[in-house]
């Protein structure tokens, strides 16, 4: 039987095993998929036995991401444009590492709003972790001409405009509803607006009718940010899709089939994260 697991610390959080093991159900896979917590100074000698411990591969998550990059083997395009790993399998015993998050982003983005990239305009990117050095790799791939960057601290937004390049700039948080104005995406990175604390408190009147507007918060589902986006008439994308989406090359690595994100897939993500609220 194949193995996958998600590691964290802490880990209790993941939804991940509800996403892994509704495919292995519906494809009639015989697997498993569960949660492992793991300590950082425990990290390189759990990846380093993944096999022994019965595993094909696993997703890694917060505070891991960076430091299973350093052990990994072999490293693809993304995980090393990005920084980080999420994604990790076994291949003739190499540690192979993967980020799929710009992925997952990109696929959900198009998904909702496939009409996103008709007009060349500047991403507006709030937030300088991660997520946001993913989303930004996501959309320099797909050719965007201009990604701005604001953030709260403006060192980071530097440092991550230096690893990319100079399709991006960095603004002032302060500035950032003048940014807004004639973006055509507006992402928030940040965790502003997580069980709904606080917000990145963006003027969407200042906003352009065509914008999309996009949060990778999904817990919850609509934070206020998403909410008042809608309410200017905005088209608005949630957070959720890009975990459902960021999931589906892993479990292909893992289990040897793709799998498909449904909408009953995502409604059953989203009732555990309404129950959880």
């Amino acid at each position: 039987m194949k193995r996958a697991c998600v590691i964290g610390w802490p880990i209790e959080h993941s939804r991940s095993p509800i996403i892994h093991n509704y495919w292995l159900k519906t494809l009639g896979i015989e697997g498993a998929y569960t949660r492992e917590p793991v300590k950082p100074d425990e990290l390189k000698s759990f990846l380093q036995s993944l096999g022994d411990r019965g595993f094909s591969g696993c997703n890694v998550t917060v505070p891991h991401k960076e430091a299973a990059l350093v052990v990994a083997a072999e490293r693809d395009a993304s995980a090393e444009a990005i920084g980080a790993a999420n994604t990790l399998w076994l291949d003739g015993g190499r540690l192979c590492a993967s980020n799929t998050d710009a992925y997952g982003y990109m696929t959900y983005l198009q998904k909702c709003a496939p009409r996103w990239a008709e007009r060349d305009a500047p991403v507006v990117v709030l937030g300088a972790g991660g997520a946001a050095r993913a989303i930004v790799y996501g959309f320099l791939d797909a050719g965007v001409s201009r990604v701005t960057l604001c953030n709260r601290s403006r060192d980071r937004s530097e440092d991550l405009a230096r690893h990319f390049g100079s399709r991006v700039e960095v603004r002032d948080w302060s500035s950032r509803n003048a940014a807004v104005a004639d973006a055509g995406v507006i992402v928030n990175t940040t965790t502003l607006g997580m069980k709904e604390a606080g917000d990145p408190g963006i003027d969407f009147a200042l906003a352009r009718s065509d914008a999309v507007v996009s949060d990778i918060v999904y817990v919850p589902l609509e934070t206020t940010f998403l909410a008042s986006a809608r309410a200017h008439g905005l088209t608005t994308v949630d957070g959720l899709g890009m975990l459902l989406h960021q999931a589906v090359p892993g479990f292909e690595k893992w289990f040897g089939a793709r799998p498909q994100v449904t909408d009953d897939l995502y409604n059953r993500v989203r009732a555990d994260i309404e129950g959880a609220v």
